[in-house]
């Protein structure tokens, strides 16, 4: 009898290990995936499905037209999918409403939505399956309309309240494309392409699969008890009074391993988009209240206070840094003197130097009221006393170069408030002098304002990597998703036709070579049916002659695309004698690191060896590309090529392509590129092609 009981136990409980995550997404027509080729593996859902892996179930319920209004002119509830997905009982529900419900079509129903909005996602939360609830705000309407107006100030606030409310969680949509309209990710300007539902895809995954702490209730250890409560974009904010001081937690839905956090410094709530981004990666966000005190001691001193408190409740030893503006001067002069805890520092156009601003000591008029203020809170008893200062953030910057301190600024090169050249500038060249570098992403006739990006994702990339909470997208196999006619593909294709093309085209043959990359390696040709543009393909069959190779490079693809590939593709069949790998140029294109291209690269490489073993595999990585020999796209290609030199991996061949391509004196050989010094042009092609013969031979 207890052998039988504990034969069933065991199977239970491998049905209950087996059993999987199901997902069910809600929304409207860009949930459905409305206006894009092939839209069952283009949708967002469906992309989702391909970054979540086999241990989830992901279903697309989107439906068109659809709103969260009950009465609007198409209301989600009155759907069979609306029922459908009830009926499901998922296990995680994303509810991505509300574009529809902005729609002028919907005006005289607006004054319901918050009822409406509230009730439908409430009829998900009594699930018997108790699922987890996640509102997706609307992604950016770039329609020439007030749509989009309505979405910020009527949909979006009626989603942060329902979230606060009743404890939902809350994934941002609306900034992560910016305020820019961009064809290739907007090709109607309110529908999201294949490429803009892969970044939907993307972002939803990387909230998902957090790696959480199980001991993160700050808030509940912190020495002192709340004064209140309130509503940070639908996350829980909490207020703190310390003798006066004002103190700030906003808690993340779920904590991230390692209790990482993002301290504001002045100016609370402005230009939140970074802040709820950190919170969507389990970071805890926190401010304390220095007004008027410009990075004084008597400010050091209280932060130093709250420190001890937010360390003492759990937080981790080592924060990150956000200073807008005035903002700069508390957070270098708090760092310098606790600089090893420091994760990283974000100013965002922050004043380096106080004779710059407020005293107006060079292209700003000067402030005074603000020098009143300043001296006082220094203590200076005259103007002449603050110039002899010699303690502003500018002067620190021997400490951070010591401490090898990350530093990313954001300025706007016209601004004429806080000079770059005056400020950021000059601290970054004393950075260089004493042997560190910091960045800085300089946005081109933009003043003082506005602050931060709209889309801060390449800030957020810059604090996650600081704190280690980074994960390289890199090396996570997922499909491709380019669809433009572009591509240099048959009219009507998109990437999944593309990949089904090449493994249609290899079945049945043996070759010698087989050709693996984007699009530069796509341009060879081959025979494959898809491609029209086969630049290389004279060349190469000169090389290596007709019918003996085979083109396996799809246009857009980026490391973990072919990752995918290699895995899925059963590029085996053809029993290639020799497979190259030429990958990684996208990755850069998009602003992936190098170390985390080379990553990728090295990854697609043992990948090759594993399903080609009897291949002999030859790693040529990325082709040299950019104009200038100092581009920063150049720099990258050699950062890259540095790391993958001293790379072993047992049976693959590592090849420096550089050589081929490049004149002694670093620029590019004359005639052998594309305009774009991207792209191969027939010389090109001819001189890879018998590079790579004389390689293989």
């Amino acid at each position: 009898m207890k052998r039988l009981i504990l034969l069933l136990s065991i199977v239970l409980s491998f049905e209950c290990h087996a059993q999987k995550i199901k997902v069910a997404c809600v929304g409207n027509s860009i949930t459905y995936g409305a206006f894009i080729l092939n839209r069952e593996h283009n949708s967002y859902p469906a992309q989702l499905q391909e970054y979540l892996g086999e241990e989830y179930e992901v279903k697309n319920f989107g439906i068109s037209g659809t709103t969260a209004l009950k009465d609007g002119l198409y209301s989600y509830r009155n759907t069979s999918a609306y029922k459908e997905s009830l009926e499901w009982n998922p296990d995680i529900v994303l509810i991505k409403l509300g574009t529809n419900d902005a729609s002028e079509r919907n005006d005289r129903w607006r004054q319901d939505f918050e009822k409406d909005y509230t009730s439908l996602v409430a009829s998900y939360a009594s699930l018997p399956s108790s699922p987890r609830i996640i509102l997706l705000t609307p992604v950016r309407c770039f329609l020439p309309t007030k749509q989009d107006r309505e979405i910020t100030s009527k949909i979006i606030p009626v989603i942060h309240k329902t979230a606060f409310e009743n404890g939902y969680e809350i994934i941002n949509l609306h900034n992560m494309f910016g305020d820019r309209w961009q064809h290739y990710l907007f090709p109607d300007k309110l529908h999201p392409s294949s490429i803009g539902m892969g970044r939907i895809a993307a972002k939803i995954h990387s909230y998902l699969s957090l790696e959480q702490s199980h001991d993160g209730d700050v808030v509940s250890k912190f020495a002192l008890k709340p004064c209140g409560e309130f509503n940070f974009h639908g996350y829980k904010g909490y207020k703190f009074d310390n003798n006066g001081v004002k103190y700030y937690i906003v808690k993340p839905n779920h904590v991230a391993e390692g209790k990482p956090w993002i301290w504001r410094a002045r100016f609370w709530g402005h230009e939140p988009q970074l802040d709820i981004d950190l919170l969507e990666r389990g970071f805890h966000l926190t401010y304390c209240e220095v007004g008027d005190l410009y990075g004084s001691q008597t400010a050091v001193d209280r932060w130093n206070t709250f420190y001890k408190l937010a360390t003492r409740a759990g937080l981790n030893k080592k924060v990150a840094l956000e200073g807008m503006s005035r903002g700069g001067l508390i957070i270098y002069n708090w760092a310098a003197q606790n600089v090893k805890k420091v994760a990283c520092i974000y100013g965002d156009a922050p004043v380096m130097d106080f004779k710059s601003w407020p005293m107006g000591e060079g292209k700003y008029r000067g402030d005074d009221h603000c020098v009143k203020t300043m001296l006082a809170a220094y203590g200076f008893s005259s103007r002449e006393e603050a110039l002899a200062w010699q303690h502003n953030p500018i002067d620190h910057a021997r400490v951070f170069a010591k401490a090898k301190t990350p530093i990313l600024h954001v300025v706007g090169d016209a601004d004429v408030v806080v000079p770059v050249d005056e400020n950021s500038a000059i601290f970054e060249t004393r950075l260089k002098e004493y042997g560190h570098s910091m960045k800085i992403i300089h946005k081109a006739n933009v003043g003082h304002h506005p602050h931060s990006l709209n889309n801060p994702e390449p800030i957020l990339k810059f604090i996650l990597k600081a704190t280690g909470q980074w994960k390289n997208e890199c090396i996570h196999p997922v499909p491709g998703n380019e669809f433009r006619a572009g591509a240099g593909w048959t009219k009507d294709s998109d990437w999944h036709a593309e990949a089904e093309d090449i493994k249609a085209t290899l079945q049945g043959r043996k070759i010698k070579l087989l050709m693996l990359g984007n699009s530069i390696t796509q341009a060879l040709g081959g025979d494959r049916l898809r491609v029209v543009n086969k630049s290389g393909k004279e060349a190469m069959d000169a090389a290596m002659g007709e019918k003996m190779w085979e083109n396996a490079g799809i246009s857009g693809d980026r490391t973990q695309h072919l990752l995918w590939r290699l895995r899925e593709g059963n590029y085996n069949v053809a029993k290639p004698d020799v497979a190259v790998i030429t990958i990684g140029i996208n990755n850069l294109n998009a602003g992936d690191s190098a170390a985390d291209v080379a990553e990728g690269i090295l990854a697609c490489a043992k990948e090759a060896r594993y399903q080609l073993p009897d291949s002999k595999i030859i790693l040529l990585g990325v082709l040299p590309a950019g104009r200038a020999v100092d581009s920063s796209l150049r720099k990258a290609c050699e950062a890259v090529h540095e790391i993958l030199s001293k790379s072993r991996i047992r049976g693959v061949e590592y090849v420096n392509p550089t050589s081929w391509f490049v004149c002694e004196d670093g620029s590019l050989r004359e005639g052998l590129y594309a305009g774009d010094c991207l792209h191969l042009s027939a010389e090109g092609y001819k001189v890879w092609s018998q590079k790579l013969a004389q390689l293989i031979d």
